[in-house]
């Protein structure tokens, strides 16, 4: 379903790390490799995606669970795996939560099919979408002040980012997307941002839609995310072509441990 690049990335505890625990359901293991600042990760790969299809699980054929539990030595030793206690999704969660750890709210996260790569290879980019540049610097400013600053803060856009591209009305910039190669990985992550006079018109889709096969040129799998909450932001990465991988939990600054 997903390419071997992105299977490998979401499943690179599995090959750098021990497994704790494992069941139908859970997955837990300990990775030294995880920097403190990701010492617990949390990838579900049940439930839907974008258009409220079952996603199909990214799980290779060896049973792990679809809850993938990663987290580093130290926070493992917290988690009384050896215990006579049962193991659950809920009983690793209760257990980090009266280690003092706190997750952020899910972010759910998209990849492209290989059926969907191949349909935007063969597309083409819609008219007055094109990538940007540093001489684009005076339209992206006014597109900066044009935005909601929420909306700024939200999206992420940036121009100096490893890949830009916009779509205008005439010489008005009204939306554009950038992405960044992600934690080092042949992952491209996106933000997209379009401005609210100019909802409504497909612009949000066909700038995600150029961008991300600008990546697949370059040799990257695009990856959008977006908040489990954010229903407009999920229609949209359906309507670009992007299937929900699942939702993916990492640890919030807001900590205790």
């Amino acid at each position: 379903m997903f390419s071997q690049t992105i299977t490998d990335f979401w499943h690179a505890p599995l090959v750098g790390g021990d497994v704790l625990y494992r069941d139908a359901a859970l997955t837990v293991v300990s990775d030294a490799g995880l920097p403190e600042d990701r010492r617990v990760t949390v990838l579900t790969t049940r439930g839907a995606d974008a258009s409220g299809r079952p996603a199909d699980p990214v799980a290779p054929s060896d049973g792990h669970g679809a809850v993938l539990v990663a987290v580093t030595p130290r926070v493992a030793g917290l988690l009384d795996l050896a215990g006579p206690r049962a193991v659950t999704e809920r009983s690793v969660r209760r257990a980090l939560r009266t280690a003092g750890i706190a997750l952020h709210e899910a972010d759910c996260v998209f990849h492209l099919t290989a059926r969907a790569e191949a349909e935007l290879r063969a597309d083409a980019d819609a008219p007055g979408v094109r990538r940007l540049t540093a001489q684009d610097a005076t339209a992206f400013s006014a597109f900066g002040a044009s935005a909601p600053e929420q909306d700024l803060d939200d999206a992420y856009v940036e121009l100096d980012h490893w890949a830009v591209f916009g779509a205008f009305e005439g010489e008005r910039l009204v939306a554009a997307a950038s992405m960044y190669p992600w934690g080092g990985s042949r992952l491209a992550d996106t933000g997209v941002l379009t401005l609210p006079d100019a909802r409504g018109k497909g612009h949000a889709r066909q700038v995600v839609r150029a961008i991300s096969r600008y990546a697949l040129s370059q040799g990257y799998e695009p990856q959008y995310r977006c908040q489990v909450d954010n229903a407009a932001s999920r229609a949209l990465a359906a309507r670009a072509g992007f299937t929900q991988l699942g939702t993916w939990e990492v640890v919030s600054p807001d900590s205790t441990d």
